[in-house]
């Protein structure tokens, strides 16, 4: 039986949706596998917080994480060797050539939106990003992404087998485990008082925050929360601008995980109007605090939200919340049963069977 060995890379990133992925599932999985199973996790000697496993096995590295290339291409690779053991890689890279093993794309961000990436810094991201897209397109022994979505835009781009491919969807079940902080609505009373839609602020471009400032300019008595701590110094672009000079505009700088589902609970809806998502978790959290959700009918959103959303043209504000709300959106019970993190985690296990048997 072969080995399979995790990269443990994710656990020197900052968690976001990617990383929040590989920690779920990883856990998910251990408890879907028996003992001895022949899957590690291996981590960097700099890691802060290593996971408890039962069934997956802990092997820190001597080797700490200074630069994700020279991880990825280079401690992690050796070790596959060392060890003769497939590579899962969950962090949209992976060691080059043979040795890239089982890999994640996310999506293809850097590669179908250049347009985004316009400092020195962005264009350096995506030319690594779209070199790592291609790596692993063409070396992986099995392509692993999170929705139809994506998983058709990487065969179109970069002419993939379907065979190669899988979509192993994300899910909202750590979002179960969070309690909900109503601490923020004694900082913000108005939320208490007032009606109010809620989204998350971003500097990523994708995240489209310029539609909310734009729609809220318009609506002066529709009053929007923003969380995001971009929010709240330095660096400040022009939408996030324009919304601090809005009398209809609550920006809340860092919120918790608890206070995000405070937040999202007592919100008329939770609106997310990027225009590129391989997934898009938050709406799955919202849905699984009951609030309404409102999305961007682009990428992969329709698809995973189906008609528990309502939908927005992520390019026109020419719409009117109120009434889309209106329009009751259909039980959003299906979309929860579907993308659970132990769903994810059982086709995962097969994949590993399947592989394990080679």
């Amino acid at each position: 039986m072969g080995k399979i060995l995790i990269n443990g890379n994710f656990l020197c990133r900052s968690l976001t949706g990617i990383e929040r992925f590989a920690w779920e599932i990883c856990r998910e999985l251990d408890t879907l596998l028996e003992s001895g199973s022949g899957v590690s996790l291996y981590v960097p000697a700099n890691a802060q917080d290593i996971p408890r496993y039962q069934n997956i096995s802990i092997l820190v590295s001597k080797k700490a994480v200074r630069s994700f290339p020279l991880w990825d291409m280079g401690t992690f690779a050796r070790e596959c060797r060392r060890q003769k053991a497939t590579g899962l890689n969950f962090s949209n890279t992976a060691p080059l050539g043979k040795a890239c093993g089982l890999a994640f794309i996310h999506d293809i961000y850097a590669k179908d939106c250049p347009q985004d990436f316009s400092s020195l810094r962005e264009k350096l991201i995506m030319m690594y990003s779209r070199l790592s897209y291609w790596n692993i397109a063409r070396n992986a022994q099995k392509i692993l992404t999170v929705s139809e979505f994506s998983r058709r835009r990487i065969m179109e781009a970069y002419h993939v087998l379907s065979s190669r491919t899988e979509v192993i969807p994300n899910g909202w079940d750590h979002f179960a485990c969070i309690k909900s902080d109503s601490s923020i609505f004694q900082k913000f009373p108005r939320l208490e008082k007032e009606a109010f839609y809620f989204t998350l602020g971003s500097l990523s471009k994708r995240k489209n925050i310029r539609w909310i400032a734009e729609y809220a300019s318009a609506r002066p008595q529709e009053l929007f929360a923003i969380s995001g701590k971009a929010i709240s110094g330095g660096f400040v672009p022009q939408e996030l601008r324009l919304l601090q000079e809005l009398p209809n505009a609550v920006l809340l700088g860092y919120v918790t995980d608890g206070q995000v589902k405070a937040l999202m609970e007592k919100c008329r809806a939770f609106v997310f109007p990027s225009y590129y998502e391989g997934f898009g978790i938050p709406p799955l959290e919202a849905l699984s605090c009951k609030a309404r959700i409102i999305v961007s009918h682009s990428a992969s959103l329709p698809e995973i939200y189906g008609s528990a959303a309502s939908y927005i043209n992520p390019a026109s504000t020419d719409c009117r919340l109120e009434e889309l709300l209106q329009d009751r959106s259909e039980s959003a019970s299906a979309v929860l049963e579907t993308y659970t993190y132990r769903n994810a985690a059982l086709k995962l296990k097969k994949i590993i069977e399947n592989e394990k048997k080679q």
